[in-house]
């Protein structure tokens, strides 16, 4: 079993939401289909989230989450879910499989912002 707390660290990058993942080769991976519209929402009190943000998630609840997305169906190696409080449904690509073995039936998020180092240097990858 893998962690139960991922997180990643989406950014806009040409008019979409992306996140890059040394560990899995992902440069730029976009969000599509529905869930560029979930992170507006997740990010509307995120300060200059455009620029960088935490993403925190996992397939159960944990304290102060904003979003319960619930698995749909599948479509072309990857899945939707849907967001029932903002009435939002969205597809996840198969790089869903580098953070989970199988495909999880909810996906609790928070979206948080960057945190400043001691430097004054925002985080913008891992630690």
């Amino acid at each position: 079993m893998g962690n139960a707390m991922m997180v990643i660290y989406p950014y806009r990058f040409e008019g979409t939401w992306v996140f890059d993942d040394d560990r899995f080769g992902l440069i730029r991976e976009p969000f599509v289909s529905g869930m560029p519209q979930m992170i507006e929402q997740l990010v509307r009190d995120v300060p200059s989230a455009e620029r960088g943000f935490r993403l925190l998630f996992s397939a159960r609840p944990f304290p102060d989450y904003q979003a319960e997305l619930t698995w749909l169906r599948p479509e072309y190696d990857g899945n939707w879910y849907r967001w029932s409080e903002r009435d939002l449904e969205g597809w996840l690509c198969p790089a869903l499989f580098h953070y989970f073995n199988d495909t999880p039936i909810k996906i609790y998020c928070k979206a948080e912002p960057l945190l400043k180092t001691p430097s004054g240097d925002r985080q913008t990858s891992p630690a």
